[in-house]
């Protein structure tokens, strides 16, 4: 199936801005030094070397978001990363929206380049009668 260019734009778009924030402020966050950075960290649970080590990982898979031939695979590491950022948000009661928004974000936007990812998605089960695999 062809994707129009508008599609294949916008999703490139969304891709990028997800990666940008995961690489800048994100992952940026665990290699700076600011004030109250260790009181952050050790508030949700993490040492400073820790956290930096969770920041390579970070750029790693947006890294590997942005290259055509492992964003499927860059996509399920992601969404492995959000889903740890988002497990610890809810262990320590902060919000814990904003890790679901990006993953969704960043699903939508790999969606649109790659229309397959929507038809894995929302086809239904592959083993129900009817089902053309």
């Amino acid at each position: 199936m062809q994707v129009s260019k508008t599609r294949r734009i916008a999703g490139w778009v969304l891709t990028v801005l997800v990666a940008v924030f995961l690489i800048g402020p994100s992952a940026g966050g665990k290699f700076a030094d600011w004030e109250g950075k260790a009181e952050m960290f050790d508030h949700l649970g993490y040492s400073l070397e820790l956290m930096k080590q969770i920041g390579v990982v970070e750029v790693i898979v947006a890294l590997l978001l942005l290259i055509p031939q492992t964003s499927f695979v860059g996509a399920i590491l992601v969404t492995g990363y959000l889903g740890g950022a988002t497990a610890t948000h809810v262990r320590v009661g902060e919000a814990f929206f904003f890790p679901i928004v990006i993953g969704v974000l960043m699903w939508i936007g790999l969606g649109l380049r790659r229309p397959e990812v929507f038809r894995l998605a929302f086809a239904g089960n592959p083993g129900e009668p009817g089902h053309d695999a």
